[in-house]
């Protein structure tokens, strides 16, 4: 069993910046791949940005490229997700999830071993 606990979340301006932490608690850490997701009032659950248990193999949604760094810190026990340039799009509850199968299967589906309960992030215009 593994607990995810997102934190960081907050009211921002366009163009501001976040970073959003998942800590990790229970089985071991550093043999999940580990990811982001949002959720938009309305919209679907989608996937944001995935990286591989060593830290490598990361993966963004198109509309992220550029702007969301993801990391990891397997010491610490802790996922990182460093937002930058954030557009009221953005705006959204952020989920961290953890899965055994990759990074790889993180950024093409969205049925995962684990959920965080989410943090909101509210880009104001």
């Amino acid at each position: 069993q593994v607990q995810l606990v997102e934190s960081g979340g907050g009211l921002v301006q366009d163009g501001g910046s976040l970073r959003l932490s998942c800590a990790a608690s229970g089985r071991t850490f550093s043999i999940y791949a580990m990811g982001w997701f949002r959720q938009a009032p309305g919209k679907e659950r989608e996937f944001v940005a995935a990286i591989g248990w060593s830290g490598g193999s990361t993966y963004y949604a198109d509309s992220v490229k550029g702007r969301f760094t993801i990391s990891r810190d397997n010491a610490k026990n802790t996922l990182y997700l460093q937002m930058n340039s954030l557009k009221p799009e953005d705006t959204a509850v952020y989920y961290c999830a953890a899965d055994r199968r990759g990074s790889l299967y993180l950024s093409h589906n969205s049925k995962t071993d684990y959920w965080g309960q989410g943090t909101q992030v509210t880009v104001s215009s």
